[in-house]
């Protein structure tokens, strides 16, 4: 039987063509095969660097709260985290470097050295369980949004410098000169100090020593705000009057006043960029070590018009 060479050619590339296809085929399955292998891989390591957290946040919620409410130790715990961070970098100096014994620091003489020994107790760094103390205590607090933790930080036992951090009569043009030399804008200054939600003071007026900077310090909500605005508050910072009279910083107060929703958009990001302050290199993402909660609960929690983003 005769057979042509072009049909002969015709069969073989097709043959060519089919193995081609049957090697991209392969060559594709293995491809995804590694993705996941590695992705797994990765997921593994995450959960192996977390798993502590996990421990230590177990810790923390027993001393963080007490009858549905925010204690003093995880007021103190949010505290810190900017204590450490503002006047250099988040490295931990705060307690390696026995920061917490100057008169700036002062109020943090107990947060520091619990933090030291459950640092040392459970291998983790200080500078690390300093932001997670704090995202913690914030999540613990009923009504706190979730700020994301990494963790990765390199420790510091070289002081960082003093006259940095802002006393409690700032100015509010200083505060704003003061922050933006920072990276932060007018409306992250006004978010961050509704922290001061569930602040006490302790220092600044011994004669009212436990003085609470709004009337619910037990809970994350914006009544710091409109309190300090209407002078209602149980106690008022020189520096908060100064901020909520402020024609940049009045506008904020004012909008957080009246939704929670607009706060937390504004605290979370600014928060977490305080988190990172002089933090370089490659950090592990363990935000799931913090206290349960999901969005949906949140969302429940909060007043109607902020649910219906009014």
């Amino acid at each position: 039987m005769y057979i042509s060479t072009s049909f002969i050619a015709i069969l073989a590339a097709a043959s060519t063509t089919q193995a081609f296809q049957f090697s991209d085929i392969t060559s594709a399955a293995s491809d995804i095969k590694r993705s996941v292998s590695e992705a797994a891989s990765s997921l593994f390591a995450r959960d192996d660097v977390c798993a502590v957290w996990k421990d230590i946040s177990t810790t923390l919620t027993a001393q963080f709260l007490a009858d549905g409410q925010c204690t003093d130790a995880a007021r103190a715990a949010i505290r810190g985290a900017f204590h450490d961070c503002f006047n250099g970098a988040c490295d931990g100096s705060l307690i390696l470097a026995d920061e917490c014994s100057n008169s700036e620091n002062g109020g943090l003489g107990t947060l520091c050295p619990n933090l030291a020994d459950l640092a040392k107790d459970k291998n983790v760094g200080v500078a690390d369980l300093i932001q997670f103390a704090a995202a913690h205590a914030i999540k613990t607090c009923p009504g706190g949004p979730t700020i994301p933790f990494k963790v990765g930080r390199k420790d510091s036992s070289t002081p960082a410098p003093l006259g940095i951090l802002p006393p409690g009569n700032a100015k509010a043009d200083d505060l704003i000169k003061l922050f933006a030399s920072k990276g932060f804008s007018a409306i992250d200054l006004a978010a961050l100090v509704g922290a001061h939600s569930t602040a006490k003071q302790f220092v600044t007026d011994p004669s009212q020593a436990g003085a609470a900077m709004d009337s619910t310090p037990g809970e994350f909500d914006t009544k710091f705000y409109s309190e300090t605005l209407k002078g209602q508050a149980p106690f008022t910072l020189e520096s908060d009057k100064n901020l909520a009279k402020n024609l940049v910083t009045t506008g904020p107060f004012a909008a957080f006043a009246a939704s929670k929703a607009a706060w937390a958009a504004a605290f979370v990001p600014a928060m977490t960029k305080m988190s990172m302050m002089g933090v370089q290199g490659e950090l592990t993402d363990c935000t799931s070590a913090l206290p349960g909660g999901s969005a949906k609960r949140d969302v429940k929690r909060a007043p109607l018009f902020d649910r219906l983003k009014w």
